[in-house]
């Protein structure tokens, strides 16, 4: 795996997950801007799942297993997708922390990621 796209796309997470949480401290449901931060943030997952996959294409192996590292690439990919849904569902500050929560299970999903790729 690319380290580099690995913290990026943690510290990406972590920032939406403060900026929504910070909407979510003000009473704010997620507005536009934060959808735009939630597609960036889930552009680097996707660039992440497609390095992932072509790592694996080209025969290099995690350390702990290939099933549960594609498991964790699509759990990854999944993630802010899944919060920004359940954020449209739900329009009052509920659906912020909905997004700020998926930002930190991204950056949990990254650091474990890491830890399986063998980091």
């Amino acid at each position: 795996m690319l380290d580099a796209l690995t913290v990026a796309t943690a510290v990406a997470a972590l920032a939406l997950a403060a900026w929504c949480g910070f909407a979510a401290y003000r009473d704010q449901p997620t507005k536009d801007w934060h959808f735009i931060g939630m597609a960036v943030v889930s552009l680097l997952a996707t660039v992440q799942l497609i390095v992932g996959i072509v790592l694996l294409s080209r025969g290099e192996k995690p350390d702990q297993g290939t099933t549960i590292f594609v498991a964790y690439l699509i759990g990854a990919f999944a993630c802010i997708p899944a919060a920004g849904f359940m954020s449209l569902a739900e329009r009052t500050r509920w659906g912020s922390v909905t997004v700020a929560a998926g930002g930190i299970v991204l950056a949990v999903l990254q650091v474990r990621l890491y830890d399986i790729w063998g980091g």
